[in-house]
Order: structure tokens, then sequence, then C-alpha cells
């Protein structure tokens, strides 16, 4: 194969602004491979045609600026959607010209960990990492024959296709759940635009309990799945948690699937977990809702008041949250009546988000099994039935 090099893009166009022309970067790409579509850099001056991806072109990152080089070598494949994608430096377009070559299998084999340790190995630089096309082409690859190579690449595709719906029919139920918190407790459409006089100006802590996580040991901490799993602000955005700790703190609290969580430091989004029951460390805390099934709407209700804070917050490094900015929250609350009728229709729509994420972890935890097996012929292909 080959690998070509991205084009240096002008910094003085690059925007946040979604104008529908993404300029693919490292942070588009998963730990552990896959492309990441969430908060995309956009690119708005001219650009050469020569350097527009298409759907399913298979790239590679040569640069990450995680010590531990955490996406570095990896593959990604170019969405198929009605959005432009560029070809930005350190960025490979990968070219396979080999008959006897699968692109597809090619991009699982660059999806492996055993690949991406030897990246990260030969990788040059200390704080950012980099590779290059000539590092990455030198990584032996046995190939099987190019039927089973298709066969591997089509099973592990099927999965991967099974986390995206999931994936997508959260996204929707998400955008539908704002939309309509949008039209009734902001527009008011329902009322006739107009806010009902019942409805009174109160504090969080009329909908909410608020739970710190407690100061665990990090000399506990461990990653070899030896005790319980522990959650720590890093984990909240994929909800994949890698840290374990045989510690009971006796303020500890376990987080449960549905629970509304939100980190204290860096950013403060609030994210509905839909994962195991895991220890909630320090600078992370949970909003416990205390009416039975009113979940969406304290959820809606505080994703704005979190944003203030962090739109607000002036910091060196790290931005922070605390009880003091918690306590300042004020909302408006609506009567029971209406609460009871919007819950009615979120409930259901936040059960089936927290059932998608554990079925996307099984998925990806089948996909992560098998990949490694596959590849290295300790499974037979013919022997799987999924």
């Amino acid at each position: 194969m080959r690998i070509k090099h991205g084009f240096a893009f002008k910094g003085d166009y690059i925007t946040a602004e979604d104008n529908e022309i993404v300029l693919v970067t490292p942070g588009n790409f998963e730990i552990g491979g896959g492309f990441k579509e969430k908060k995309c850099k956009f690119f708005s001056g001219d650009y050469p045609k020569d350097y527009v991806l298409h759907a399913d072109d298979l790239i590679v990152t040569m640069t990450d600026l995680s010590k531990q080089g955490d996406t570095l070598g990896y593959s990604a494949r170019v969405p198929n959607s009605n959005r432009i994608y560029l070809h930005n430096q350190r960025i490979g377009l990968v070219d396979v010209f080999n008959p006897n070559a699968d692109k597809d299998y090619l991009y699982w084999f660059m999806r492996t960990p055993q690949y991406q340790k030897k990246i990260v190995a030969t990788a040059s630089g200390s704080t950012v990492k980099h590779t290059s096309p000539s590092r990455i082409c030198d990584v032996e690859i046995n190939l099987p024959s190019i039927d089973k190579q298709k066969k591997i690449a089509s099973l592990l595709t099927s999965i991967e296709k099974k986390i995206h719906i999931s994936e997508r029919i959260n996204d929707n139920l998400f955008a539908q759940m704002q939309a309509l918190y949008a039209a009734w407790f902001i527009d008011c459409i329902p009322f006739g635009g107009i806010k009902p006089s019942s409805w009174q100006k109160t504090s969080i802590y009329t909908i909410a309990d608020i739970i710190y996580g407690a100061p665990f040991s990090s000399k506990q901490f461990n990653t070899d799945g030896k005790g319980t799993p522990i959650i720590r602000i890093r984990d909240l955005k994929e909800q994949k948690v890698a840290t374990y700790t045989t510690e009971k703190h006796p303020k500890g609290y376990l987080l449960q699937a549905g629970d509304i969580v939100v980190g204290m430091d860096g950013e403060f989004v609030p994210y509905i977990w839909g994962s195991d029951e895991s220890w909630l460390n320090q600078r992370v805390c949970v909003f416990k809702n205390k009416r039975l099934k009113g979940k969406a709407f304290l959820y809606f209700t505080i994703k704005p008041l979190l944003y203030a804070i962090e739109q607000t917050q002036v910091a060196t490094t790290v931005i922070h949250i605390g009880k003091k900015d918690f306590d300042a929250f004020e909302i408006t609350l609506p009567d029971p009546r209406v609460l009871d009728s919007f819950d009615a229709i979120t409930t259901p729509m936040v059960e089936k988000i927290v059932e998608n994420r554990f079925e996307i972890k099984q998925l990806e935890l089948l996909r992560d099994a098998l990949l490694p097996k596959l590849m290295s012929g300790e499974l037979d292909i013919s022997n799987i039935q999924l």
C-alpha cells in the first residue's frame, strides 16, 4: 500500500462553525480506530479539489497529542454523508494497490492493538508523537486468501454497523427530547407562547440531590479488573471504564445505569450513564432526580446552566465547577401536571437510550475480542456464526 500526505490548510480559515466542510484532523479518530464525527473542525476558505476525500476512503492519523499515543497510527473510514471532508496534513490517505490485499481487511488490521503498539514504539516526539508513511508501511502483515480477508472484514464491519445504528438512534432520541423540551419550557408552544403563571422560580435542589464522588486512593487503582470499576472524568464521554479499585470508601457512591453524571473539571457536560455499576470518583458528581420519572426534564434543565458556567470561567489551565456554582442554579419549575405529561413522553426515550448504550457496549466487547483473534488466525472465520 501507499500513503499520501495531506494538504497544509491555512489556519486563518479553520472554524468551529459547521459549514458542512470538515477539515479532518487527528481529533476525528476514535481511540481504537474508526471515525469520530463529533466536535469536528471546519474550513471556510478555498481548497484544492485534489485534497477532497471520498466516502469509504481509508485514512490513518500520523500525529497524536497525547503522551500515550492513544490514536496514533489507527485507521478510519471517511463517512458516507452530505458533508465534504478535506484531506488535512498529518492525515494519511491509504492507497491499496496490491490485488491480493483487501482494503477493508487492512482497515481492520490497522485497528488491532498489536499493530498500533508497533507504530507507537517507532514514533518520534515526547509530548506530541508522530509517525510517517514509511514507518506504517514497514509493519509486516500476514495476508490470508483474499476470500478470507473479505469474510473477516465483512463480519467485523457488520458488528460496527450495528453499533453505529444504535448510536444514531440515541442521537435522534436526544434530539427529539431537546426539541420537545424547548417547545414546552422555553417557547411555551402548548401554552400559547406564554409561560403559565403557575410556574415558579426555585432552586435546583427542588428537583435534584447532588451526590459528589469520594476521594478514592489512587494507590489502590488497577487496570487488571480487580474490584469495582471507578469512574473518572475521562471516562464519561465514551462511557468506557479502564480503571478498577479494591477500595470501598465509606462515602462512596455506586453510579447506576440511568444516572445523570457530570465532570467538574475541564468541561461541564451532563451524561446519562449507560454502563455498569461503578464507583464515583472525586471531581465527578451525580444529579439525582427527586421525581421518579423526571430524568429528561432534569437533564435538559441543567445542561444550559452548566454550559453557562463553562463559558464564564476563566483559567490558565483547567476550569472547575463546584457546590457554590450549583447552589446558585435557579430554575423555572412547571406545575406537576405538565411535568407528568412531559415525563410520560420522554421516560421511554431515556430508557431506550440506556438500553442501547448497554447493547453498544456488548457489541464493542465482541468486536474487540474477535478482532485480534481473527487477524492472527487463532479463530477460523468459517467457524463463526452471529
